[in-house]
């Protein structure tokens, strides 16, 4: 049994992990090691209430501070990971000082894409921001002020979110997304259109297969004034007083790297979250993993994948491994509506729809006659439903599927 483990990343999977170790009996030395001075915190509030200013900095914390002394957890925020020295089984901290380690997890998470155009400095421009952290949001929060025109760059899930933020607050909204619908790698024709109505009714607009060519700054060349999107039609300038990145984010694996693990969109597991050096682990979203319901690799971007995925690993630290059978699912908020996916649509046959109201809608995504994924927005007990029904593999009536007359669960054979 190691008597030292040493986590870096003081994330959602880190946190798990740690604790979720403490509380199955483990009583070796535990050190959590995070480069930001946060303590442990949720990152999917920051898109939402926390960016509304409805959620507090105190109300994102996962833990009290009481829970990590109670429990002997080592916390050192404000500390950069430099390097891993994997023959004396050290991790080297930017200070110079080296952790010992006989079990290292890596729960390094991700950053958020950048913008690469030639000639833009993007770390000069004082209104060009991307979302990742706690101290983006309170860069950024000012800064949402009624009236001013922001363009944010993205139509995936958060920067959907952090554009149902800003019409709320009022700003004037434009969102660029690059594929000729929103959210076109996760979901299908339908809820796309569905979202896109709803943050029509709220005054957003989008412009679609568009990608942006340049940005036009001042003389001082540290604020946007614009932004020039190239579309079918030809090259538009967007006026910007805000322009926000929300292109997705990059997994954390220069530590890997360097070290010599096998990196492959995201540090390589096994199934039991090992790297290809047996006393290191990694763990959430930087983690490329086999998928016992995808049947093939997948790297998750989820706190409810990063909790499950530390369970693992702690599984596999305490020497009992075991391989997660769960189905991923993951939950936005846009405006008053909750939306919950279960599953990966990707490669399905069909789509069935439960139509619904303007604010409710059921998409069920069909592989033969089993259900592989769904979307349900406004309707929790059928994603309650769904779950089971993704998880269970169980063959439906694709016509009963779609009659929202029938009880969910009687569409199952």
């Amino acid at each position: 049994m190691p008597e030292h483990i040493v986590v870096v990343g003081a994330g959602q999977a880190g946190s798990e992990l740690a604790t979720t170790l403490r509380q199955r009996g483990w009583s070796g030395d535990l050190t959590l090691v995070g480069d930001e001075s946060s303590p442990p915190y949720q990152r999917p509030p920051l898109s939402k209430g926390f960016l509304l200013g409805k959620v507090s900095r105190e109300r994102l914390y996962l833990k009290p501070a009481a829970t990590y002394e109670r429990f002997d957890i080592a916390l050192r925020l404000g500390t950069r990971a430099e390097t891993i020295d994997r023959a004396p089984k050290e991790l080297v901290v930017r200070d110079g000082s080296r952790l010992p380690y006989d079990k290292l997890v890596l729960a390094t998470g991700g950053r958020a894409r950048r913008l690469t155009l030639p000639g833009i400095d993007e770390d000069r421009l004082g209104n060009l921001f991307t979302l990742r952290r706690i101290d983006d949001v309170e860069a950024l929060r000012p800064q949402f002020l009624p009236g001013r025109r922001l363009v944010l760059v993205g139509g995936g899930y958060v920067g959907l979110e952090i554009a149902a933020v800003a019409a709320q607050l009022g700003l004037d909204v434009t969102v660029v997304e690059a594929a000729e619908r929103l959210l076109a790698r996760v979901t299908g024709p339908e809820v796309s259109g569905f979202l896109k109505d709803v943050h029509r009714s709220h005054g957003v607009r989008f412009r679609l297969a568009a990608t942006v060519s340049d940005v036009a700054v001042d003389t001082s060349g540290r604020r946007v004034t614009g932004v020039e999107v190239s579309t079918s039609g030809g090259l538009e300038r967007l006026d910007a007083d805000l322009v926000l990145v929300g292109i997705g984010m990059e997994p954390n694996t220069h530590l890997a790297d360097a070290a010599g693990l096998d990196v492959d969109n995201g540090i390589v597991v096994d199934e039991f979250a090992r790297t290809s050096d047996p006393d290191i682990l990694a763990i959430g979203d930087c983690a490329n993993q086999p998928s016992a319901y995808a049947g093939r690799r997948v790297r998750l971007e989820s706190a409810p994948g990063a909790i499950e995925h530390a369970k693992v690993a702690a599984a596999t630290i305490l020497g009992r491994p075991q391989a997660s059978t769960a189905a991923p699912w993951f939950w936005s908020q846009q405006y008053d509506l909750k939306l919950q996916m279960v599953g990966l649509s990707a490669g399905h046959d069909r789509c069935v729809t439960r139509s619904g109201t303007d604010t409710t809608l059921s998409a069920f995504y069909l592989t033969g006659d089993r259900v592989v994924a769904a979307d349900v927005i406004g309707r929790p007990a059928d994603f309650a439903t769904a779950r089971q029904l993704v998880t269970s593999g169980r063959p439906v009536d694709p016509e009963r599927l779609a009659d929202s007359e029938i009880p969910l669960a009687r569409a199952a054979l």
